[in-house]
């Protein structure tokens, strides 16, 4: 009964959107810091308060949406909506993660900590208010995954490019609106009450605006940003063979990989009606 239990309590934490999180990353992988044990431990333990700070949302989600999930075809067999965990205790467990989340969250600093205070009424008003309507509720997702790189940030005093940020800020708007577009083909506006006010042709017009502000702040980030240098054994001879070749903007032969990925992304989206749910398209598609 208490394996059933943790089971039922594991899927209400969205176990799968985990990957989400990796997003705190963002800042020791650009800086080229990435193998440094120290940074890598600190952001790590960032992306596991991170990981409880979204299990918490999600949980909260369920309470909130309570009443309107049992009477949904699909979210009806979710452990809170179908009775597996009852109300109280989903609202015992999630005002205890929160306060051993904000708790976590203190010991890193002030500024993390506020982030992670911003980042719970963030969830909390989306799933009171913000995702009932259009473009809100996708600008409230991209407006996460932004608090989650500033989070990397802060606890690594890496400074993130503003044409970065800004590649984070439109790429979670391209997969919010792939999955809004896929909810629509599939469902129509059956499980959001959001979809409502959208139309396919809005949903195309967002797909390719995002898609296409994503290669544009990611291609001028790599054009604008020096990549850090590591030293190699192979360093002098590159030297002779490509002058200033320390100087070269290397970060611009990743632009074809984003170019890559965004069209895959649309690909799956506009031949196999996918991208409903990102975390899983993104895992387990090989091309991706």
């Amino acid at each position: 009964m208490r394996q059933n239990k943790l089971f039922y309590i594991l899927e209400s934490f969205r176990v799968n959107q985990w990957i989400k999180n990796l997003v705190v990353y963002t800042a020791i992988i650009f800086s080229g810091k990435l193998l440094d044990p120290q940074l890598f431990v600190i952001t790590t333990y960032a992306f596991l308060t991170f990981v409880l700070l979204s299990s918490v949302s999600y949980v909260l989600n369920d309470i909130i949406d309570y009443n309107y999930d049992r009477k949904h075809p699909v979210k009806k067999f979710r452990p809170i909506a179908s009775g597996k965990i009852l109300l109280q205790e989903a609202t015992f467990l999630v005002f205890v993660l929160m306060i051993l989340a904000l708790i976590i969250s203190l010991f890193f600093s002030l500024r993390f900590f506020m982030l992670a205070v911003v980042f719970i009424l963030l969830h909390l008003l989306y799933s009171l208010f913000l995702k009932k309507y259009a473009v809100i509720d996708i600008l409230s997702i991209s407006f996460s995954f932004m608090i989650r790189a500033f989070a990397g940030e802060i606890v690594t005093g890496f400074h993130i490019p503003i044409w970065l940020i800004l590649t984070v800020f439109f790429g979670s708007l391209f997969i919010a609106s792939v999955k809004r577009h896929a909810e629509f083909v599939v469902h129509g506006s059956e499980t959001r009450s959001s979809l409502n006010f959208y139309k396919e042709h809005m949903l195309n017009f967002l797909t390719i605006t995002f898609a296409t502000t994503t290669i544009i702040s990611y291609s001028l980030f790599a054009y604008l940003e020096r990549p850090p240098l590591i030293s190699t054994p192979f360093n002098e001879y590159f030297s002779r063979v490509l002058p200033n070749f320390e100087g070269r903007r290397w970060l611009m032969i990743t632009i074809p990989f984003v170019v890559y990925g965004i069209a895959r992304y649309a690909q799956l989206l506009y031949t196999k009606d996918e991208g409903e749910r990102p975390e899983k398209l993104i895992t387990k598609d090989l091309p991706l």
